[in-house]
C-alpha cells in the first residue's frame, strides 16, 4: 500500500512538471517585434466647411404696394443695375406731380414776402413805417423761404420713392428664390428674394487653439495659406483655395477659432449655404509612426504591448493624436528605442514572457 502511494506521487508530480513545461512553451511563442518608425511626413486634417458667397444679400421692399412685374426669374444671372421687379408707381407719380406744385406755389409765397421786406425797406428810409414793420416783414420772408425748403425735401422723397418702385440688382450675381409672384401685395420691407454673388466664396471652418499655434508658427507663408475642398459627395473641388484670415477672438464654448478661405468658382458650382471639408496639410517632423494593427483600445484608450530586457510583457497606453492611412502618429506613451509586440497581440497578456523576433521597419513602413 505504502509503495502504491509512493508511486502515485512520483506520477502526480511528474505529470505537473510536464503541464508546467507545456504552459512555459505556449507562454514563452515566437512573436514578432519592432520599434516605432521615425520619420518626417505630411498629415492631412479635415476641417467641416461652411460655404458662404462672396456677396449674399437680401432684396426688400422698401415701398408698398402691388407688384406688377417680376423682370427675372430664379436661379438666373442678372448684371448690376437690372431691374429685377416693379411695384405699382401710379400713387407715386401722383405724390411727386403734388410735392413738385407745392414747391411752386412756396418759391410764390417766399418771392411775394421778399416784395414786402423790399418795400418795408424803401418806407423806412422815408420814416413812413417803423423799424418794426421791415422785421415782421423780414420774419415773413425768412418764414417763406423754411417752406421752400420743406417742399423741395418733399419733392425729394416723392421722386425717391417712385424710384424705388423699380428694384435693381446691386452687383452682378444669381437670383434665388421669389416667394412673391405679379399682383401681390408687398408692404415695405417684404423680401422679394435674395441675389448671391457666386464669382468666389468663402469656406469658414473652426481649428483647436493648439492646431492655430501650428498654423501661424509655420515658415513659408505661401505654401501653409493653401487649402483643398472636398465637396458633399465626397469628391474633391478642383480649384485649391487660400487661408486668407482668423478671427480675432476663440468661443469661449469649444476653445476654437475660425479660419476663412477663400476659392474660386468659374464653373458655378459652389453655392451659398453649401458644405464641405477642408482639407489643409501639415508637416510633422520626426513623426513616431506605429501600425494600426499593433494596438487595441479599452475604454476610448489606446494601448500597446512593449516587452522589456527580459522580454516581459508590458501594457502601455499611447496617445495618438494623428492617424495616417493604417498607421498612428504617437503623441505620447512610446519612445523610440521601445519595442512593441508588432502582431499576435490578441494572443498575449501583460506578464507574459516571449521569445522576440526582431521584424525590420520597411515591413510596415508602406503598410
Amino acid at each position: 500500500m505504502k509503495k502504491a502511494f509512493v508511486l502515485l506521487s512520483i506520477t502526480a508530480v511528474l505529470l505537473s512538471a510536464c503541464s508546467t513545461s507545456k504552459e512555459n512553451k505556449i507562454e514563452e511563442g515566437k512573436y514578432p517585434v519592432t520599434n516605432p518608425l521615425i520619420i518626417d511626413t505630411v498629415f492631412t486634417s479635415e476641417y467641416v466647411a461652411d460655404i458662404q458667397s462672396l456677396q449674399n444679400v437680401e432684396i426688400r421692399a422698401r415701398v408698398k404696394g402691388y407688384i406688377e412685374e417680376v423682370h427675372v426669374d430664379e436661379g438666373k444671372l442678372v448684371k448690376a443695375g437690372q431691374t429685377l421687379f416693379s411695384i405699382s408707381s401710379q400713387h407715386y407719380k401722383e405724390e411727386l406731380i403734388k410735392a413738385k406744385a407745392l414747391v411752386k406755389s412756396a418759391i410764390a409765397d417766399a418771392k411775394s414776402a421778399e416784395l414786402e421786406v423790399r418795400n418795408a425797406q424803401i418806407l423806412l428810409d422815408k420814416n413812413v413805417v417803423s423799424k418794426t414793420e421791415l422785421e415782421m416783414a423780414q420774419s415773413k420772408w425768412d418764414a417763406a423761404n423754411a417752406k421752400v425748403d420743406e417742399a423741395k425735401s418733399n419733392e425729394t422723397t416723392a421722386a425717391l420713392n417712385l424710384s424705388l418702385t423699380d428694384i435693381k440688382a446691386p452687383f452682378d450675381g444669381v437670383i434665388n428664390r421669389i416667394p412673391y409672384k405679379a399682383g401681390s401685395l408687398v408692404d415695405e420691407g417684404a423680401l422679394l428674394t435674395t441675389i448671391s454673388n457666386n464669382k468666389e466664396v468663402f469656406a469658414y471652418f473652426k481649428v483647436s487653439e493648439k492646431e492655430y499655434l501650428d498654423f501661424i508658427s509655420r515658415k513659408n507663408s505661401n505654401e501653409k495659406n493653401l487649402v483643398s475642398l472636398v465637396l458633399a459627395n465626397d469628391q474633391p473641388y478642383s480649384v485649391k483655395g487660400t487661408i486668407e484670415t482668423v478671427e480675432g477672438e476663440f468661443d469661449k464654448a469649444t476653445g476654437n477659432i475660425a479660419f476663412r478661405a477663400r476659392f474660386a468658382n468659374p464653373d458655378d458650382i459652389l453655392k451659398h449655404g453649401s458644405s464641405g471639408k477642408i482639407l489643409l496639410k501639415r508637416e510633422l517632423k520626426n513623426a513616431l509612426l506605429i501600425p494600426q494593427k499593433s494596438t487595441f483600445e479599452v475604454q476610448e484608450n489606446i494601448y500597446v504591448f512593449v516587452t522589456d530586457k527580459n522580454n516581459i510583457v508590458q501594457l502601455r497606453k499611447i496617445t495618438t493624436p494623428f492617424r495616417l492611412s493604417q498607421l498612428y502618429v504617437v503623441g505620447s506613451g512610446l519612445l523610440s528605442e521601445d519595442k512593441f509586440i508588432y502582431e499576435g497581440i490578441q494572443k498575449i497578456k501583460e506578464g507574459d514572457k516571449i521569445v522576440p523576433e526582431t521584424v525590420q521597419i520597411s515591413e510596415f513602413k508602406n503598410h
